[in-house]
């Protein structure tokens, strides 16, 4: 029975972790409709959270009361820095590159956080870096090539390969200043994806000192809902702004909410739970192709040739560290299974020699 337990566990995370990048494949396609169509990059947020707060909340005070752990100061602080950086940082620099680039390059951008995670990790010293062994070198190597591949999606735009039919994007890729702009897109995403990494790795302890999963979550959100706001009301004070114009809007404010901030960071957290921060960031390239091909088909987006190149160096570099992390769990339990047989051996022998005495 215990195998097919475990079976069952792998194809529950494996779903769960497909289905995070659908939703958030949908998520970069609505949030580009939603600055098209002029909501605020603070307002925008903002409501996100809210009604990501008002749908967890009140599960995580009804189904938590038994496992979750008593507040101390210490832990609330700690929910603040973990919202500073998962949702804060995360959100905002997320939506200020996807202002500058494309939900595609957002996208491609975001393969390289389990690198980054991995970094971090390390340093952390919650994954183990074997430098003499060929499954440490696959994790450094790979490492380094999907930092490389984030940094040519960056510096190298290249010619289109696929003509969409955004004449918005069409315009951007004009003049010298547009390209500066597509630059900064690129660096905002890039904090943003460090924010990402820096979030998941940080989730790992802090589940184990707090494993009331969705009370964390509505902590962690409660306090990004209390930043955005404290940032909203020096950036943003036209009352005008606030007001929702159209059911356009409505609609997609509430896939931000419901979907991307309430559902993804559940399950996200469930899934960092079940299988560690590097496993989860490393289905991120499903979501790049996911949002290739649906903002060609919605927005008309255009590929490029710089972008097209820096995903695959970042999805080889993902798959070394994949590697590299199968490998390191295949030696472990070859070297488990050894020391356990060892330690046997010589209570074998010794009850052998008893028997025989015996006789």
């Amino acid at each position: 029975m215990e195998p097919k337990s475990g079976i069952s566990g792998k194809v529950k995370l494996l779903i769960a972790l497909l289905v995070l990048q659908l939703c958030f494949a949908g998520f970069h396609i609505v949030s580009r409709l939603a600055l098209n169509i002029g909501v605020s990059q603070i307002v925008y947020p903002v409501y996100r959270n809210i009604i990501a707060l008002v749908l967890l909340g009140p599960f995580a005070y009804f189904l938590e009361k038994k496992e979750r752990p008593p507040l101390t100061f210490s832990l609330l602080v700690q929910f603040f820095f973990l919202a500073l950086i998962g949702i804060t940082a995360n959100q905002g620099f997320y939506i200020l590159g996807l202002y500058y680039a494309s939900p595609t390059f957002a996208s491609a951008m975001q393969n390289s956080v389990p690198a980054i995670t991995f970094i971090m990790a390390s340093i952390l010293r919650l994954e183990r870096i074997h430098f003499m062994r060929r499954d440490g070198m696959a994790k450094v190597l790979g490492t380094i090539v999907s930092v490389g591949g984030a940094t040519v999606i960056t510096l190298c735009k290249g010619p289109p390969l696929l003509k969409g039919s955004n004449i918005f994007d069409e315009e951007m890729a004009a003049s010298q200043e547009d390209m500066l702009n597509w630059t900064w897109g690129c660096v905002y995403l890039l904090a943003h994806c460090l924010s990402w990494a820096g979030w998941m790795v940080l989730q790992a302890p802090m589940l184990k000192k707090y494993p009331a999963k969705l009370s964390l979550t509505s902590f962690t959100c409660f306090f990004g809902l209390i930043q955005f706001l404290a940032i909203a009301a020096f950036t943003e004070r036209d009352p005008a702004h606030w007001k929702i114009q159209s059911g356009e809007e409505i609609y997609l404010i509430l896939y931000a909410g419901i979907i991307s901030s309430g559902i993804v960071i559940s399950l996200q957290t469930w899934c960092i739970q079940k299988g560690g921060p590097v496993y989860v960031a490393s289905f991120q390239p499903v979501q790049t192709v996911l949002v290739a091909v649906m903002a060609f088909l919605i927005l008309g987006d255009r590929l490029y040739s710089g972008g097209i190149l820096g995903g695959l160096l970042i999805m080889f570099g993902l798959y070394l560290v994949l590697w590299g992390k199968t490998e390191e769990k295949r030696v472990a339990n070859t070297e488990e299974t050894t020391l356990t047989k060892h330690l046997l051996a010589p209570n074998n022998k010794e009850e052998a020699s008893t028997g025989a005495d015996n006789c």
